[in-house]
């Protein structure tokens, strides 16, 4: 199962437009935020996110809504979670 999992940006790369470093539930990743251009993107917003793209932009109490109901399914979060920390864009 493939989830849209919310995580914070904590910085715009600046050698790359389309790469953000976020922060999903303590684990940092790059993920491709391209599909949000022209939107005001800064460190701190949060997105959600399916592998590895910024899908839509979300506020915090969004993001803490659905990291919420995510932690209640249990497993299929967990899965999540773990494909999160192993991958990696470049």
């Amino acid at each position: 199962m493939c989830l849209a999992i919310p995580g914070e940006i904590v910085e715009l790369l600046a050698d790359n437009d389309q790469l953000a470093l976020v922060d999903v539930v303590g684990v940092k990743r790059r993920i491709n935020v391209g599909l949000l251009d022209g939107v005001d993107l800064r460190a701190g917003d949060w997105v959600l996110i399916h592998v590895g793209f910024a899908m839509s932009k979300v506020d915090e109490r969004e993001a803490a809504e659905a990291l919420s109901m995510l932690e209640t399914m249990g497993q299929a979060f967990t899965d999540e979670l773990q494909a999160v920390a192993h991958s990696s864009i470049e």
